[in-house]
C-alpha cells in the first residue's frame, strides 16, 4: 500500500509579541474612543445649538426653562450615544473579522475538511490572533494525520485478517470437495494450520498492543537476569534462524541484573529477533549484543537483510506499516509498534541504522 505523507507542516510564524497590540488593550481603546466620540458629539451639538440661539432670545433671556433645557441636552446626549454605538458597530467589525474567519474554518473542519488552514496577513492584528492561527492550524494538521492513520489502520487490519481467512476457506473447500491425493491433503492441511497460526499471532499482537497502549507506566517490576532472558529468546527462535541457515553472532555477558517487567521486555526481544530473522537473506548473520554503562543497558539486534530506505525508517514503528509493500515476507506490522510502546513506557529509546541492501541494526537503550 502506498504510504501517504504524515509530516507536520509548520504554521506561519506569528509576529513578535513585542511588536503587536495586545487584544485587551485594543478593545479597551475602541470602547474608550466610542465614549469620547459620543460625549464630544453631545457637547458639540449643545454648543452649536447654543450659538444658533436656540436656548437664548435676542434680548438675552433664556427661551427654555431649565427642565426643558435638561430634556433637550439629555436628548442630544442620547442621540450621541446612539450615533456612537452605530459607529462602534462598524469600527468593531474589523477586529471581529478574524474571529469570523476562524469560525468558518472550524465549520469546514467539523464537516471533515482537514485541509483547511487559517492565515492572517495583517501585521496590525493583536498577537493573540496569531496564537489562535497557529493553534488552529496545528489542530487541523493533527486531526488530518489522525484520520489518515485511522483509515490506514482499518484498511490494513481488514487486509491482514481477510488474507489468511480466505486462504483457509479456499483450502478447506478443496478438502471438502474430495478427490485429492494423500500428499495434497497433507499439504493443504499444513497450509490451513500455518494460516491459522498466522491469524492467531496477529490477534495476539493486536491484543498485546491494545493492552500496552492503555498503560501509562510500567508495572510489576522485579530484578531478573536480562542476559539470561536474551539467551533464552535466541534459543527459542532457533528453529526459525536455523531454517534460513543464519549464523548467530552473540555477544552477551554471563549475567546482567536488571529491574523491569520481564514479560514486557521479553516482547521487545522476541519481536526484534523475529523481525531480523524474517528480513535476513539465507546464509546471513544474526547479531545480538548486550552491554551496560553507568546509567543504561544497551541491546542491539543486527541482520544482514534487505535493509531500509529513509522513507521506510520514518514509519517503521507505525501500526500495520510494512516496508515490504509486496508482502513477500510474513508479518503484520504490529511487532515493532509493540516494541516502540514498551520502550517508551520505560523512558528508553530505540534507534535504527539501516541502508538498502546493507541490513539493519535496531538498538534499544533502557535506563537503569
Amino acid at each position: 500500500m502506498k504510504r501517504r505523507n504524515l509530516s507536520f507542516t509548520e504554521s506561519k510564524k506569528a509576529p513578535e509579541k513585542s511588536r503587536m497590540w495586545d487584544m485587551t488593550f485594543t478593545f479597551s481603546m475602541v470602547v474608550f474612543f466610542v465614549l469620547v466620540i459620543a460625549i464630544t458629539l453631545g457637547v458639540l451639538l449643545t454648543f452649536v445649538l447654543y450659538k444658533a440661539g436656540v436656548f437664548v432670545a435676542d434680548d438675552g433671556t433664556t427661551v427654555l426653562s431649565s427642565r426643558a433645557m435638561f430634556v433637550v441636552v439629555l436628548f442630544l446626549m442620547f442621540s450621541s450615544v446612539v450615533i456612537g454605538l452605530i459607529f462602534a458597530h462598524y469600527v468593531s467589525d474589523a477586529p471581529l473579522r478574524p474571529f469570523r474567519t476562524v469560525i468558518r474554518a472550524m465549520d469546514r473542519l467539523a464537516s471533515g475538511d482537514f485541509s483547511v488552514r487559517v492565515s492572517f496577513t495583517n501585521p496590525a492584528l493583536p498577537y493573540e490572533f496569531y496564537e489562535l492561527q497557529d493553534s488552529f492550524n496545528k489542530m487541523a494538521e493533527e486531526l488530518g494525520n489522525t484520520e489518515i492513520l485511522r483509515s490506514d489502520f482499518v484498511h490494513n487490519f481488514s487486509h491482514e485478517f481477510k488474507t489468511p481467512i480466505n486462504s483457509m476457506r479456499g483450502f478447506a473447500k478443496l478438502l471438502q470437495k474430495g478427490g485429492l491425493t494423500e500428499e495434497e491433503q497433507k499439504e493443504y492441511l499444513a497450509i490451513i494450520v500455518h494460516e491459522s497460526e498466522r491469524l492467531s499471532a496477529l490477534a495476539t499482537n493486536v491484543l498485546n498492543l491494545t493492552k500496552i497502549e492503555n498503560q501509562t507506566i510500567a508495572t510489576e517490576k522485579a530484578e531478573y537476569d536480562l542476559a539470561e532472558q536474551l539467551r533464552r529468546t535466541v534459543l527459542m527462535l532457533e528453529p526459525k534462524w536455523s531454517a534460513k541457515n543464519l549464523e548467530p553472532d552473540i555477544d552477551i555477558p554471563d549475567r546482567l541484573p536488571f529491574t523491569a517487567n520481564a514479560d514486557l521486555l521479553n516482547q521487545i526481544w522476541i519481536n526484534l529477533l523475529d523481525n531480523a530473522i524474517k528480513f535476513s537473506r539465507d546464509g546471513g548473520t544474526l547479531g545480538v549484543s548486550l552491554r551496560e554503562n553507568a546509567a543504561h543497558v544497551i541491546c542491539s539486534v543486527r541482520d544482514t537483510g534487505i535493509g531500509m530506505d529513509d522513507a521506510t525508517k520514518k514509519h517503521i514503528f507505525d501500526k500495520f506499516y510494512q516496508g515490504d509493500t509486496s508482502h513477500a515476507t510474513e508479518g503484520n506490522g504490529i511487532g515493532l509498534a509493540v516494541v516502540k510502546k514498551i520502550v517508551d513506557l520505560y523512558n528508553g529509546t530505540i534507534d535504527v541504522d539501516s541502508e538498502p541492501g546493507k541490513g539493519s541494526v535496531f538498538t534499544v537503550t533502557l535506563p537503569k
